[in-house]
């Protein structure tokens, strides 16, 4: 097929004049059968080179994706245009995953995209044997490598079957963001007659600001003043789900309207907010990196991140998804020097200790374990559990195995011993990436070209357009006015507790504070952890407002306190200082009846469940029969101490339980 040729079908198919000459070259190579890697910046039109040929090809061309918002997209796109697509992933119902397997089985579907976790699944692997393959595509290919700053286990999967596929079927891998280190370590996995194909990553579109700070305050201030200025809408980054609901909250305070998204959404949630985003509903989405991958929207005006991300690589990757339509978009990174402390903490933690790899090897040395107990007989987490397992799999020093429907591991007589030498490399090559991403903060020079460079494309080019090229410097000044108006709304707001189950008559309740984000977490821990005495009043002020403004409404009949496990009467006294003030009864008949550990200790929530399953009883249950209860905890981490006491209570009787907590965790689920 000719260019001009498969430009008269693009016109016809996809109502596009033409291609780019490196799209093109793409295509033609797959046309020919040959293997492609494909590296071109965010909004270079990549999946463009799979869609083409897809429609050309006769068969079922199969799509890897790590991300379920850009399935949807672009099945959308593919099917207002009248080609047959559709997308298997874990938010549809496993009939609807069935039925799609089987009309790709029938040759009914042109495009298919599906998760790489699907690898995994037995139904998906004979699916795949009886389907007419026409291509394979990986796209964020970077996630083959262990040096790509997103790689993900499942995606290592995906060569074993690339590498059963026919002589002459095409391979395409795509990615907007590859060191020379993860592109040869791409292109070596997939195959040594792959032809990569690296674009120009420049956007001088762009206009690229550092902003340096001392405080958050700092940051959630000038966003306050500044944000309605910026043109159109935008994406706001933050390093973790409860910064989005901070900021969320901070802007509806300030009546800037902006929506709160991260991966503890619920699907319908996600979607709608994805739709906002693309009809300019608010000012700007607040998300953690879990929104933007595979969101087509040519008109982001400005990309703000409150939180350094862990390299230059991620920072690019994200700042890409402004601008896609070549015209003006801001581009701004906060930094306090205190903001590498997270990313310090995401490298430590993705990569889990000798130790505790060890752990695991020993436990599946004398027993055959599923994840789930993995977790328990280990007390790791279970993002932990499964980089482990990918490395000793890896390493052939355990494997799986089916027992009925479970998947279990066992270990491998005769294996070699754990090779440690790559993970200290990897660990080494992440905490140097974060130093490059703070010589980005640091630089004098040049803000794009500092990032081309550091992802391998040295084109030469003029660049001015930063605040070290021509742009003006942002500095945050603190007004008096503005430091009351911050000092008002944490006054005001106060976090949700997300408690409610079946079989319990527990409701959401309300914590005064987060535990991390002011003085209420070192007022608390001066109490329990330094012999400071009963909690001070500014605390019981604090949880009294909380109360009012969640529960103010509601009738009580009766206080409970969670009872503690080793800081003596504090909760206790606390409770009743706060039944003075609402002025009715506190009960003292919530005890434990056994010895439980602190949750703290607890890795899982598995084992954080199982410490208090069933610890709780009431010395008088008539007490609470029929009663509305007023729940009273000092701190909420994952939730599993007052969901057991709820269910207790609920046991014995009570109509309605309602907790409050002085402070909940800024611990737990990041993304």
């Amino acid at each position: 097929m000719t260019r001009q040729e498969a430009e008269t079908i693009l016109q016809l198919t996809f109502k596009l004049p033409k291609f780019y000459d490196e799209q093109w070259l793409t295509i033609e190579k797959l046309l020919k059968g040959e293997k492609v890697l494909l590296i071109e910046k965010t909004g270079f039109g990549k999946s463009l080179c799979f869609q083409f040929p897809a429609t050309v090809f006769k068969g079922t061309t199969v799509i890897f994706s790590p991300l379920i918002a850009l399935m949807r997209d672009q099945v959308k796109k593919l099917t207002a245009l009248g080609i047959s697509a559709k997308c298997i992933n874990s938010e549809q119902t496993p009939d609807a995953n069935t039925q799609i397997m089987n009309e790709a089985k029938q040759g009914k579907i042109k495009i298919l995209y599906i998760a790489p976790e699907r690898q995994e699944n037995s139904e998906w692997i004979e699916a795949t044997q009886q389907m007419n393959l026409s291509m394979v595509v990986v796209d964020e290919a970077h996630c083959i490598s262990v040096w790509g700053h997103d790689f993900r286990p499942a995606f290592k999967r995906i060569i074993n079957l690339v590498k059963l596929l026919p002589k002459g079927l095409p391979v395409l891998a795509t990615t907007a963001t590859a060191t020379k280190r993860v592109e040869l370590d791409v292109a070596q996995q997939i195959g040594n007659s792959i032809m990569t194909i690296r674009g120009n990553l420049m956007r001088d579109n762009f206009k690229l600001f550092v902003v340096k700070v001392s405080t958050e305050d700092e940051k959630l201030i000038w966003l306050g003043k500044n944000l309605n200025s910026f043109p159109g809408s935008g994406i706001l980054y933050t390093g973790t789900r409860i910064a989005t609901d901070i900021y969320s909250n901070w802007f509806e305070h300030l009546k800037i309207s902006s929506a709160a998204y991260n991966a503890g959404l619920d699907a319908d949630s996600r979607i709608a907010i994805e739709n906002g985003l693309m009809s300019n509903k608010w000012k700007c989405v607040i998300s953690t990196n879990a929104l933007g991958m595979g969101i087509d929207k040519p008109d982001i005006r400005f990309i703000i991140h409150t939180q350094i991300p862990q390299s230059p690589i991620h920072y690019y990757q994200e700042i890409g998804r402004a601008g896609r339509d070549g015209l003006p978009s801001y581009i701004i990174l906060f930094y306090n020097p205190e903001d590498r402390k997270l990313p310090e903490a995401f490298i430590e933690s993705g990569r889990p200790s000798i130790k505790k790899y060890e752990k695991v090897i020993s436990v599946v040395k004398s027993e055959l374990h599923g994840e789930r107990e993995l977790m328990k007989r280990t007390n790791l987490k279970q993002n932990q559990i499964r980089a482990i397992k990918a490395d000793l799999i890896e390493q052939r020093i355990i494997r799986e195995v089916i027992i009925g429907k479970s998947k279990k591991y066992e270990f491998v007589s005769n294996s070699q011993p754990l090779n440690t030498k790559t993970f200290e490399e990897l660990r080494n090559a992440k905490l140097a990436d974060l130093e490059n991403m703070i010589a980005y903060v640091d630089t004098d020079k040049s803000r794009m070209k500092f990032l081309c460079d550091y992802l391998g494309d040295n084109s030469n080019h003029t660049f001015v357009n930063c605040d070290n090229t021509g742009e003006k410097k942002i500095t945050v000044s603190v007004t008096s006015e503005w430091k009351e108006k911050l000092q008002h709304f944490r006054e005001e707001y106060f976090p949700e507790l997300e408690v409610e189950s079946k079989g319990s008559n527990l409701v959401n309740g309300v914590a005064a504070s987060y535990y991390g984000v002011s003085n209420v977490g070192d007022a608390i821990y001066r109490s329990k952890h330094e012999y400071g005495g009963d909690f001070p009043d500014f605390l019981l002020k604090l949880v009294i407002k909380a109360f009012r403004k969640k529960f103010g409404q509601e009738k009580f009949d009766m206080l409970v306190y969670v009872p503690p496990t080793s800081s003596g009467d504090l909760v206790k006294n606390f409770a009743v200082k706060v039944s003075q003030v609402l002025n009715f009864p506190v009960s003292h008949n919530l005890t434990k009846s056994r010895v439980t550990k602190e949750q703290k200790v607890f890795e899982n929530g598995y084992l954080k469940t199982e410490n208090v399953s069933g610890a709780f009883t009431l010395i008088n249950p008539n007490d609470i029969k029929g009663k509305s209860i007023l729940l009273i905890d000092d701190i909420f981490d994952s939730g599993a101490t007052l969901k057991e006491a709820g269910r207790s209570l609920t046991n014995f009787g009570a109509k309605k339980i309602s907790p409050v907590v002085i402070a909940r965790t800024i611990g737990g689920d990041i993304l």
